[in-house]
């Protein structure tokens, strides 16, 4: 039998190339990606120069962040719908921009928490337009290759986050607090892609799509993404994964610089962990329009249910060693690029008609609540990466029972599909 041909949609809408057009909606999510991996490594240092009594308090610069990233969404999801994608990123990116730069000059802590939460509002934005504009141009299976190459660059830049903001402490004198100047760069990147963004990036939203923002009509818009099964599964089961990513990004700061003593090695250990999620995003990008994104997705859910479940019995036994550690949690990022892209396309699949609204909704429920599911685990750091190792198994087997309820009890076939079939 021969294989079938990849099926390639043309865009909906005109608008840059499509290299230019994966770069723009990648560096778009990264900005994102980059304001919460940067400053890492300056945790310690954020701490002692804003008087932060409990080492595990520090984790709030990050989860600040995060829940008004996912907060925010709600909002930007009906303004997209009404006004249009490219007006509310303009707006938006403004925030991000003004923000980063008050977290800089923050005098305090709470200033500074206060600051991060309003640079995630801004930030929120990236994640409903990022996945609105792509819906605008594109469906199915090229919707979820040019999300997986957008996932490459967002979901590589935490090979390079932890090194550019470790570099910045390097270079930077003590006496000039180098840890502010990383807010510095969140604040120039910021401005640099608004500028581009406002020459290149069109508006993509079809004029006749265009919702009036009415409490009725945004409720029955909600109400309709809540009821489908499929895109609530998929949300819900992103929503525990999102959990152990953001369980791993509290907590391994602390694991490297108190349980393995290894603060030199940070950046680039992280950095290579990271690189996991790269590489399957680059397979996933050639393998998903011919494969389909259940049967790659739900077949990478079972391995990073199964390198946790290794990763916990490993630490339970007493044998948790640098090297287990990065070996294995580099395995488990590896899977979690197979599944963030295409969990996300089958999420939104069924939400042409509502994409804004519905981006919005997702990604709130799936950041906000994976923002504090992620913040358990690490605040049940203990001086071990026992909690981190059993948090990141528990999280894998929600998700599989998600999916399982969104796909009727299957894996690897749609719901509706015929026993034999393979693609998703």
């Amino acid at each position: 039998m021969t294989a079938a041909t990849p099926v390639i949609d043309a865009p909906k809408t005109p608008g840059p190339g499509f290299a230019e057009f994966v770069c723009l909606i990648a560096l778009m999510m990264a900005l994102n990606a980059l304001a919460i991996d940067a400053m890492l490594p300056a945790l310690p240092a954020i701490g002692e120069a804003l008087g932060v009594a409990r080492d595990n308090d520090r984790q709030w610069v990050v989860t600040a962040y995060v829940l008004g990233f996912g907060v925010a969404q709600l909002v930007y999801g009906p303004l997209a719908d009404r006004y249009g994608r490219k007006p509310v990123l303009m707006g938006a990116l403004s925030i991000y921009v003004v923000f980063s730069a008050v977290a800089a000059f923050a005098p305090t802590f709470e200033t500074l928490i206060a600051a991060r939460v309003a640079t995630g509002v801004g930030a929120a934005a990236t994640r409903v337009l990022a996945v609105s504009i792509v819906r605008d141009r594109y469906v199915g299976r090229t919707m979820a290759r040019v999300m997986s190459l957008s996932f490459l660059v967002f979901l590589g830049v935490p090979i390079l986050a932890p090194t550019v903001g470790q570099a910045v402490l390097s270079i930077v004198p003590e006496a000039w607090q180098p840890w502010r100047w990383i807010f510095g760069v969140l604040a120039a990147g910021g401005a640099g892609y608004l500028i581009w963004a406002a020459i290149r990036l069109p508006e993509t939203q079809d004029p006749a799509n265009r919702v009036p923002i009415r409490v009725d009509r945004i409720a029955a818009s909600f109400g309709e993404a809540l009821r489908s099964r499929q895109g609530m599964g998929y949300t819900l089961a992103m929503t525990a994964i999102t959990g152990a990513l953001f369980g791993f990004i509290g907590s391994a700061q602390q694991i490297f610089f108190d349980v393995f003593d290894a603060a030199g090695v940070f950046a680039l250990a992280f950095g290579i962990m990271a690189s996991g999620i790269a590489l399957a995003s680059i397979l996933n990008a050639k393998l998903v329009e011919r494969h389909g994104s259940r049967l790659l997705s739900h077949g990478a859910l079972i391995g990073f249910i199964t390198m946790g479940a290794i990763h916990a019995a490993v630490t339970l036994a007493g044998l948790e060693s640098l090297w287990t550690f990065g070996v294995l949690q580099t395995l488990t990022m590896f899977f979690f690029g197979f599944i963030a892209g295409n969990f996300g396309a089958m999420a939104m699949e069924p939400m042409g008609r509502i994409a804004g609204t519905a981006s919005a909704l997702q990604g709130f429920i799936s950041s906000t609540f994976g923002a504090l599911l992620g913040f358990g685990i690490s605040q049940a750091f203990d001086g071990t990466a026992r909690p981190f190792a059993i948090g990141l198994t528990v999280m894998g087997l929600l998700a599989l029972a998600c999916v399982l309820w969104a796909e009727g009890g299957r894996l690897f076939t749609a719901r509706n599909a015929a026993p034999t079939r393979t693609r998703g």
